[in-house]
């Protein structure tokens, strides 16, 4: 049976509603034991449940622990990270399907037990996709299964059974680590994949005629612009006017194969002293878990960059799970280049210099990330004009 759920990323459950929505929630929040009933909730009731205080609070930790943007608020990305956390490993029969790819924790813990034992099972995002059904079947052929890419209880036993089979890091962040030094240190040859945040009728943040959709895409376009003259490719997610969701941005992105992807934002915040420069890549912050070694290293060095060219303030790098950091096969970082509600940053996103120099530390970045140690520039120093072929 369908549960309810929130229908759309405009949908959303705050506190102050109340329904057979807001019941779900309350019941996945109870078997997480995040929250406590005072007791049974007969089904008459469903339709009286509160969002209170003690369920915001729960969905706060919650999203914290998953690398969620912190709100509050139940919203699609939050709503399928809960749904994704009821399912223990054991729980259900996991087989690839086309059209309706299993989600969830117990893929996640999947995943992470084949790549732990050296198979390359993609990047653990908890979708139970094509690469996963490979290291699957490779799993069960090499050690007498029914090589059938279904994970029932026999497969289940055998990987309770057996201990991490490689050692010395995590196999993924070595397989990532060791293509970026394969690729070569030039920027000739690369593809990145640049994603201007929002687009179409979705403005994104809005202060007068200047919309975070407009800033984003000209950001873009100077990046692919800078990389074209370097050698290298960049693939934009949308146009001018389209507004493709996150699945379709990451679907386009794993499609071209891309070595890296970056999507930019511009933020906005009620205080008036929310400003500066932060950088997020895929990860929980909790020190365990799936990460991006790759990712981590390139949004560091991509935040100090934009500080030393720019007057933005340093707000750091963050691990966050959010669905486009995931989802994408490549190594992705999210840039937040300003907020458009302060008025220094504001003053600065609207000048063209500003966002060529926004660009020109993207690209200084990415030519770094490539450099043995040895060859490696100091924050600010990288002339990007010298990367032009």
């Amino acid at each position: 049976m369908s549960r309810p759920q929130p229908d759309s990323t405009e949908s959303v459950l705050q506190r102050g509603d109340t329904g057979a929505g807001v019941a779900d929630v309350r019941e996945i929040l109870t078997q997480l034991g995040l929250l406590r009933e005072p007791g049974h909730r007969a089904p008459t009731d469903v339709h009286s449940a509160e969002y209170d205080d003690a369920v915001e609070l729960a969905v706060r930790h919650f999203q914290q622990v998953r690398g969620l943007s912190v709100d509050g608020i139940v919203g699609r990305e939050t709503y399928d990270a809960m749904t994704s956390a009821r399912w223990r490993f054991g729980d259900r029969l996991l087989q690839h399907s086309v059209n309706r790819p299993l989600h969830g924790d117990d893929v996640m813990t999947l995943q992470e037990r084949l790549i732990g034992l050296g198979y390359d099972a993609g990047k653990p995002d908890a979708i139970f996709g094509v690469a996963t059904a490979r290291a699957l079947r490779s799993f069960q052929a090499d050690y007498g299964l029914i090589a059938d890419g279904t994970c029932g209880p026999a497969t289940i036993r055998a990987l309770h059974q057996l201990s991490r089979g490689v050692s010395g890091g995590r196999p993924q962040l070595l397989r990532q680590e060791a293509a970026l030094v394969t690729s070569g240190p030039h920027l000739f040859g690369k593809r990145v994949v640049i994603d201007p945040g929002h687009g179409g009728p979705d403005k994104g943040h809005v202060l007068g005629e200047t919309t975070e959709s407009d800033l984003t895409w000209d950001i873009a376009s100077r990046i692919e612009g800078q990389l074209a003259a370097a050698g290298g490719t960049a693939y934009l997610t949308r146009g001018r006017r389209g507004n493709p969701t996150t699945t379709e941005r990451a679907a386009l992105a794993n499609s071209t194969d891309a070595d890296l992807l970056l999507t930019l934002h511009v933020e906005s915040h009620p205080s008036p002293h929310a400003r500066g420069v932060a950088t997020y890549y895929f990860g929980t912050g909790s020190g365990s878990g799936p990460g991006s070694s790759v990712g981590e290293n390139l949004a560091g060095m991509l935040c100090r960059e934009v500080v030393s060219r720019t007057a933005l303030l340093d707000c750091g790098t963050h691990a966050k799970s959010w669905d486009l950091l995931r989802l994408t096969r490549m190594p992705a970082v999210r840039l937040d280049c300003g907020y458009l509600s302060h008025p220094v940053d504001r003053r600065m996103l609207l000048d063209a210099r500003f966002r060529s120099t926004i660009a020109q530390a993207v690209l200084a970045s990415i030519q770094r990330l490539y450099l043995p140690e040895a060859d490696d520039f100091a924050t600010g120093a990288l002339e990007v004009q010298s990367l032009r072929r």
